[in-house]
């Protein structure tokens, strides 16, 4: 059973959009935290486990004082792995390679991609019905992206625009992953112990591969502004995950994934005020066009309701 978005009264379409709004936010400002945690010279990999255990700290203290620890059979195995890949060890990996070289508000704008992302991908998988506004906003997403990569239009630096395809691999990823939560939900976890269990996995993954390249650090040898910013962006990330994972149970891929672009404003702002960016006319360009498309790629008309998502 389901209802329609727009059709939805009182409570349930308060909450959606609140949540919404709450993500965006709050994931805006892991973009500079991230990179400010990327300035004390920590590798990816390090940062991801350092991250992890952060997150493993605050999920579980969420989870286990209520009986929800972790749950061990096929279906939530196969959800801790595919979650702990797509949404943490890859895209992370490639946040913090780009962020260290891209501007933090560049960073916040490429993250709204994941809707736009996310729309040919659902439609090829029967998730989304096509229609020619979307398909408008898919070219103007592709557009603004162009636009960003355009020599001397945003960057600073030519250089920088090596990274940009880097830095499109976690939108990619996320989208990816939403759209897996959104067919076959959080394999009837809640979602903060769904987010735990991938998180626990994330870590143990994530361990041999730090050891294995070196990038393994102890943050308590000169802790500095970098790993206070690391803890508050793991942190932050850790409970806006859980909910965002919520969220495209609850309500499909396409419209928790519209979440970015909140998160693309807010991350701008958190970057002009913590870390003073500024940014050319050609990026606000940009960034309308990018907006402009995720809007025209609406959220899906139906809200997939407990038993299960919307088919």
């Amino acid at each position: 059973m389901s209802a329609t978005v727009g059709a939805e009264r009182g409570p349930e379409r308060r909450v959606l959009i609140g949540v919404l709004v709450l993500l965006g936010v709050g994931w805006g400002l892991t973009q500079p935290l991230g990179k400010i945690a990327t300035m004390g010279g920590a590798q990816p990999f390090g940062l991801i486990f350092w991250q992890l255990v952060i997150c493993v700290l605050v999920l579980g203290a969420l989870s286990l004082p209520r009986g929800k620890g972790l749950v061990f059979n096929r279906a939530s195995l196969q959800f801790y792995g595919i979650v702990a890949v797509l949404g943490t060890l890859v895209p992370n990996a490639t946040f913090y390679l780009s962020v260290a070289r891209l501007p933090a508000g560049i960073m916040s704008t490429i993250i709204s991609a994941v809707p736009v992302i996310a729309f040919p991908i659902a439609l090829m998988l029967g998730m989304e019905r096509f229609t020619w506004p979307r398909l408008a906003g898919l070219v103007l997403g592709l557009a603004a992206v162009g636009l960003i990569a355009a020599p001397g239009a945003v960057l600073p630096d030519p250089a920088m625009v090596a990274f940009l395809p880097v830095a499109l691999i976690g939108p990619f990823c996320y989208a990816l992953e939403g759209l897996y939560v959104a067919r076959y939900g959080t394999a009837q976890m809640d979602p903060v112990q769904a987010m735990f269990g991938a998180s626990v996995m994330g870590l143990v993954l994530c361990l041999p591969i730090a050891l294995a390249t070196g990038q393994m650090y102890n943050p308590l040898a000169d802790f500095g502004q970098d790993d206070v910013a690391l803890i508050g962006s793991s942190a932050i990330h850790a409970l806006m995950y859980a909910g965002y994972v919520w969220l495209a149970f609850r309500a499909g891929a396409v419209f928790a994934s519209q979440c970015s672009y909140i998160v693309t404003g807010a991350g701008i702002f958190w970057a002009m005020a913590l870390l003073g960016e500024r940014f050319p006319p050609s990026l606000w360009l940009a960034l309308v066009l990018l907006l402009c498309g995720v809007a025209l790629v609406s959220p899906r008309d139906r809200v997939a309701k407990a038993e299960g998502p919307a088919t």
